[in-house]
């Protein structure tokens, strides 16, 4: 089979989606803005950043602009963390009147500060929980509930097919999984053996996450372990152009494209965060944007000292001018 014969239309609970090519939620990533460029570029679903759970219950307003959503960007997918079932039911209860169409539970954020609250991946080590807390989630929305995790907490305690059952037994519409251990972190390769497996076992759609950076990358992972969609994480970082390069075999963008691309990135950002902020954020998109690029390191460098808006787009429009 070709890459192009796995694309297609897919239901997660009873939200439809134009295709199977999702972009996954990172942290300090995939706020609105980037959500509407990797939508312009073909992504079936965005999903937001992790939102904190017990944030929302203590209307922490913080928390509450991550749940921004652009009608652009529909359908959309919020994750959220915690590890209180009875917190997570009223989260999900409070999300029924936003524009979220899914509602994602992360249960597989390697962070320290995440994993030190019983948060995150730190969940998959207590089985019984996480049927609570998806049970939980799911008696108190009429949205789709999902849940994100990993292979397994230890290196010797790979527990990913009894959490996608568990998740499945008590509602969930589909699971995410992404093939590294929490103590790998983002290091070694992601398995994708482990999705298989977890593929044969539920009959919910799974979602195969985990060094998916290129179309082939992509084919392999829909090729070798069966899975219903894929979810790119770092992989669309300075590319949100990998989801038209997956879905419709689009080329590689020019340089003037990547310009003009981070100019507008940055514009976009300014109008919803302002000057300092956006400025502040776009550092790392556009050291992501360049990588790879004669110069890339001297660019990176030279930027991380600007702090303003047009000294920047200058700067590029010099150096990336082809």
């Amino acid at each position: 089979m070709s890459l192009q014969e796995f694309i297609k239309p897919i239901y997660i609970g009873n939200v439809k989606l134009e295709n199977n090519v999702f972009l996954a939620p990172m942290a300090g990533v995939t706020d609105n803005v980037f959500r509407i460029l990797c939508k312009e570029q073909g992504a079936g679903l965005v999903y937001s950043e992790m939102v904190s759970a017990k944030g929302m219950h203590y209307n922490s307003s913080k928390t509450y602009e991550l749940l921004e959503i652009s009608e652009e960007t529909k359908p959309v997918a919020v994750q959220i963390f915690g590890s209180e079932p009875e917190i997570i039911f009223q989260t999900c209860k409070i999300l029924q009147g936003t524009s979220a169409d899914i509602i994602d539970i992360n249960m597989g954020c390697p962070a320290p500060k995440i994993v030190k609250n019983g948060e995150g991946s730190a969940l998959t080590k207590n089985p019984e929980l996480v049927g609570e807390i998806v049970k939980a989630a799911v008696s108190a929305s009429e949205k789709p509930v999902t849940v994100k995790f990993r292979r397994g907490f230890y290196t010797d305690q790979e527990n990913a097919v009894e959490i996608a059952q568990i998740a499945e037994e008590n509602g969930a519409a589909a699971v995410c999984v992404h093939g590294r251990f929490r103590e790998q972190f983002y290091s070694g390769k992601s398995d994708r053996e482990i999705i298989k497996r977890v593929k044969e076992v539920v009959k919910i759609p799974v979602i195969g996450n985990g060094d998916i950076v290129d179309s082939a990358s992509a084919f392999k992972m829909f090729e070798e372990t069966g899975c219903d969609a894929v979810a790119i994480g770092r992989g669309a970082e300075g590319d949100p152009w990998i989801f038209s390069k997956i879905i419709r075999g689009a080329d590689k963008p020019k340089p003037s494209e990547v310009r003009e691309m981070i100019i507008r990135h940055m514009d976009m950002l300014i109008l919803q965060k302002g000057e300092k902020t956006a400025v502040r954020e776009m550092r790392k998109h556009i050291a992501w944007y360049i990588k790879g690029m004669e110069g890339a390191a001297e660019m990176r460098n030279n930027i991380f000292q600007m702090s303003a808006r047009d000294e920047i787009v200058k700067y590029i429009c010099y150096n990336i001018n082809l």
